[in-house]
């Protein structure tokens, strides 16, 4: 599997051959076109005054040829050939000494030669640093009666002067720490990537307490950042779960235990007198306490899942907390509690049933954890954007420390479990007035009293979609 260090450094790579290739193509379109020829006539201008120097102050023998070493010495390679075949070189030697035949014939008809702009040359601007007798520009002159050719073209070393090797070594040097700055950049990139890899690993071990120490401002800081965030998500998530599991066995636990020992007691005793009814009636109520938490289980895992199947209808709030009222008449006679209520004819689009279930919910709360001759206040209204719902009793309220806990799952304000229920009910509340697109907050004081308000949007136009 090639890594993403691997892949960084040969993407690299590859596009500073692109950009090489593509400068080098450049470069020679640029020479073809139009620096070349401008070489050329340069050197036929430097050839032109050489040859009338020749013809004009240097035509006898003697200064002939100390007049071309001169010249030779400045940085030049000359090439001299006459009528009668007679040849000389003069300055750094020519590697290939070959001269085409037409070279000749424009000389002896008196004409130039342009052999570095007209002759081609397969490594395109690189042939112009051929070292060949071709790759030179050609005048015509005359000496002593005697026609010559002179073809000349600038010594390579001339070229390749000081300057040139510094810029030279300044490029091979850029490119060095280029290239070596790149390969640093890519492992100091990748290093927490692969420390990311390390800590995912670990996370599927379930380890969450995997310390990931990146401190950096960019985008895999971010990451990072988005990374710890998850893993405490999933910490707390995994905690839940286990946590779930526990209060899930031991709220069933509980009530079968109950049943399996009285109906135990019932079988081994014959005669146990008064306590039969008493012992049915524990047995019946642990039934129904079981049975209650088994629905709640369900609806809690179907609301749990993200496309729950709402069957909307058009429902009157009012009417369905009256009803609720009714439904719990005996248990709120049973304590004497004071209800009363300003319930105006509201309309909402909503699941009926799922509604239902939260105005029992709130109700239950309020009778159970109230006092004996308390009361209870439930408030509806309405305007143009919210429907909001009040449910206030004057029971034994919530410490400071227990209101954000009130609607986790199993949470109840009876640590010891004495209070019969399952710690699901207000989980539930919350998830389905969030499912309808509201909200629900409580205000409490411990020994005075609960107050739930439920938000819910007048028109629901989303769920109406």
């Amino acid at each position: 599997m090639k890594t993403l260090y691997g892949k960084f450094i040969i993407a690299t790579l590859a596009i500073l051959t692109i950009s090489m290739t593509i400068g080098f193509l450049l470069a020679n379109l640029v020479y073809m076109t139009s620096t070349k020829e401008k070489i050329d006539q340069q050197n036929v201008e430097v050839a032109k005054e050489i040859s009338v120097n020749l013809e004009g102050m240097h035509a006898h023998i003697t200064s002939f040829d100390p007049y071309l070493e001169s010249i030779g010495k400045l940085g030049y390679q000359i090439y001299i050939v006459s009528e009668s075949g007679k040849e000389a070189y003069f300055g750094q030697p020519f590697i290939k000494t070959e001269l085409p035949k037409e070279a000749l014939d424009l000389i002896y008809k008196n004409e130039i030669y342009h052999g570095m702009d007209q002759v081609s040359h397969q490594l395109l601007m690189m042939g112009h640093f051929s070292n060949d007798v071709k790759n030179t520009v050609g005048v015509p002159f005359t000496l002593n009666g005697e026609v010559y050719g002179l073809f000349l073209r600038p010594n390579n070393k001339l070229l390749f002067s000081d300057i040139h090797m510094i810029f030279a070594w300044f490029f091979v040097a850029v490119a060095i720490v280029s290239i070596s700055g790149v390969i640093w950049f890519t492992k100091h990139l990748i290093q927490p990537i692969t420390k990311l890899t390390d800590a995912t690993k670990e996370i599927t071990r379930e380890n969450f307490n995997y310390t990931l120490a990146i401190h950096r401002k960019d985008e895999i800081g971010q990451l990072v950042e988005s990374f710890n965030t998850m893993q405490k998500q999933l910490q707390h998530n995994d905690e839940s779960r286990k946590s779930f599991i526990n209060n899930v066995s031991h709220d069933f636990q509980s009530p079968l235990m109950n049943i399996q020992g009285y109906a135990e007691l019932l079988k081994s005793q014959t005669d146990i007198g008064n306590d039969y009814g008493e012992y049915l009636q524990i047995i019946e109520d642990e039934s129904k306490r079981l049975s209650n938490l088994t629905k709640q289980l369900l609806l809690l895992t179907s609301l749990d899942q993200k496309a729950y199947p709402m069957k909307l209808s058009d429902v009157q709030v009012d009417e369905q907390i009256k009803q609720i009222l009714r439904r719990n008449q005996w248990r709120i006679e049973e304590k004497e509690i004071e209800v009363s209520y300003h319930l105006s004819p509201i309309h909402i689009k909503a699941d009926a049933e799922l509604m239902s279930n939260v105005w029992d919910n709130l109700l239950t709360n309020a009778i159970k954890y109230n006092t004996h001759g308390g009361s209870i206040w439930i408030g509806l209204s309405q305007n143009d954007s919210l429907t909001t719902i009040r449910f206030k009793d004057t029971g034994m309220g919530l410490s400071q420390e227990a209101i954000p806990q009130v609607f986790d799952r199993f949470f109840r304000v009876d640590a010891s479990r004495k209070k019969e229920g399952t710690g699901l009910g207000l989980s539930i509340v919350r998830q389905i007035i969030e499912l309808h697109e509201g909200e629900i907050s409580v205000e409490s004081k411990l020994g005075e009293g609960t107050t739930f308000t439920i938000s819910l949007p007048t028109f629901k136009t989303k769920l109406e979609e």
